[in-house]
């Protein structure tokens, strides 16, 4: 019996360990393409996905070409 006693608290810090590493591995998304979605979302509150330079250059050349038609009407 004196062999069982410093057993028990080891036990009990082993069933915690176990315990705490199980919810550690939980996932909160029950797939890829749930936490592909989230991601993506996350980046657009983000701005991270905002006007590519492709428009931003369209931008301008358009608003010089009014620049210049404005300044030739004038």
């Amino acid at each position: 019996m004196w062999r069982l006693r410093p057993l028990k608290p080891a036990m009990l810090a082993l069933e915690t360990s176990v315990e705490r590493a199980g919810e550690a591995l939980a996932c909160a998304f029950s797939s890829s393409a749930e936490y592909e979605a989230a991601l993506i979302a996350a980046r657009r509150a983000a701005g991270r996905y905002g006007p590519s330079r492709h428009r931003r250059l369209l931008m301008v050349v358009a608003a010089l070409a009014a620049l210049l038609l404005a300044l030739l009407i004038l």
